[in-house]
């Protein structure tokens, strides 16, 4: 029997076609690419052609652009509906609280899966697998939401739940899918790749690993202990695709394909009519010319951005203050040299973040700049809290990524002087994680929000050019 399985993560809510940032000989290209009504012509292409096929979502789906999170979500259940995956997990899936999710999840016509999401008795909030069947082989499939909703993301996304690694769950769900005859297990993981990795080193029966949230793009599946693990990018800029030789209950033969959803590919008539129905009150906003950038604004430099430096001068100067912060958010399309919308500001900051100020001393900076780093390079996997490095404006930070905990900031400049440790400095930032509540005194909220924050930078500075100092510097 062939079998194809599909694979699309981190589409964030880009329901059309969009910028995308990709690589050649000279360094940096945008493609416009992604869109689920090309997604959604993809997967019928090879649905006609092999019935015996399974297509499913890694999560961060149902937030990120405007008219998804305008909807809390609901924007997604009927172009989810047509697409018809067979399962979804999730983590900013969760960003309007666990009943809006659970009020979703009854209007899908596939379950979120989460084997490692807990209520305060200990039940399972969400199915924690699905059971599948073609021509006599079953397929069964464990879903792991991102472990850190409630570690590092706004309180109200988690509520009451508890969210693990999911590594203590999965034993017995595969001894339980074994004992039903199951010839494949796949593991359907939003806790991220290095993490995927780590787990798939100490559990053992999972065939094939669909992982999530850190938006790698892998062309070729990685083999730890026996299975197989991919990860297709993001925003919809691509689909994985499996092609797997089953005989005797086992996997013998198995061809990966990364396809690019481009302008060529096929197009679901169905969910394009879906799609533009949602877009249709967006249309001003994704053609209204706000300013221009020079350059090409983008989240996808671990340590830097010159998207987050344009967010950072913009909350930076509508509270005077010289230091910024925002979390190192992974989502958001990359905007082309040229013209900047309304639309595009949304996609920086889809929450419309209110703009915050609070007091730091030098040494609360490093101390929250180390955690920072912890978090982001920390050598146990599992310990990792996602997102990129968090994004400063007004400092320069040497620092080595291959020292311990706590050590890696070898020396931090404000205005061409060493940070003073016992002095206290204003900062602005935006929401929790860019400044932690635990850090500082004197916490206040301005009236302005980051768009439109944003949008009186871009009235009194039209032509944006970033800085070419980047904030954080390996020594």
């Amino acid at each position: 029997m062939k079998l194809n399985l599909l694979f699309i993560n981190d589409v964030h809510g880009y329901l059309a076609p969009h910028p995308e940032l990709f690589y050649n000989e000279s360094g940096e290209i945008i493609e416009t690419v992604g869109g689920y009504a090309h997604i959604g012509g993809i997967v019928d292409s090879i649905r006609k052609e092999n019935p015996n096929t399974l297509l499913f979502d890694g999560g961060d789906t149902l937030h990120g652009t405007k008219p998804v999170v305008d909807s809390k979500g609901e924007a997604m259940i009927s172009i989810l509906n047509a697409l018809k995956p067979d399962a979804l997990v999730g983590h900013w899936d969760f960003g309007y609280g666990p009943e809006q999710l659970q009020k979703i999840n009854e209007q899908l016509n596939f379950p979120i899966l989460g084997c490692n999401v807990f209520t305060e008795d200990g039940e399972n909030f969400l199915q924690p697998i699905a059971l599948f069947e073609t021509e006599g082989v079953k397929i069964g499939v464990i879903g792991i939401c991102a472990m850190i909703v409630d570690k590092v993301m706004p309180k109200k996304m988690s509520g009451d739940l508890k969210f693990t690694s999911g590594i203590e769950a999965l034993p017995k769900h595969i001894h339980d899918l074994k004992d039903q005859g199951t010839a494949i297990i796949i593991l359907l993981s939003h806790n991220g790749f290095p993490q995927d990795v780590e787990l798939l080193k100490n559990v053992e029966g999972i065939d094939i690993c669909l992982s999530a949230h850190t938006h790698n793009r892998i062309y070729s599946p990685l083999k730890v202990n026996d299975a197989l693990i991919v990860q297709c990018g993001c925003h919809g800029a691509f689909v994985g695709n499996f092609t797997l030789e089953v005989e005797e209950n086992k996997i013998q033969n198995y061809d990966y394909e990364l396809m690019k959803v481009g302008d060529t590919t096929p197009k679901s008539s169905e969910i394009d009519t879906l799609v533009q129905q949602v877009l249709k009150p967006y249309t001003a906003i994704r053609s209204d010319g706000l300013g221009t950038t020079k350059e090409v604004l983008h989240r996808y430099d671990t340590i830097n951005s010159t998207m987050d430096n344009f967010l950072l001068k913009a909350i930076a100067h509508a509270t005077h203050t010289d230091i910024a912060f925002s979390n190192g958010w992974r989502y958001g399309a990359p905007i082309p040299i040229g013209k900047i919308t309304k639309d595009d500001l949304y996609n920086i900051a889809p929450m419309n973040p209110p703009i915050s100020t609070v007091e730091l001393t030098g040494l609360d900076i490093k101390e929250m700049l180390e955690e920072n780093l912890e978090r982001t390079f920390c050598s146990n996997p599992l310990k990792q809290m996602g997102g990129y490095v968090k994004r400063v404006l007004g400092l320069q930070i040497n620092m080595r990524i291959e020292n311990p905990n706590g050590h890696r900031i070898q020396e931090i400049y404000y205005k061409g002087s060493h940070l003073k440790m016992n002095q206290t400095y204003t900062v602005s930032f935006v929401t929790s994680q860019g400044v932690a509540k635990k850090y500082g005194k004197n916490r206040k909220e301005h009236p302005q929000k980051a768009v439109e924050a944003m949008k009186m930078y871009l009235k009194e500075h039209p032509e944006f050019t970033s800085d070419p100092v980047e904030s954080f510097r390996l020594v």
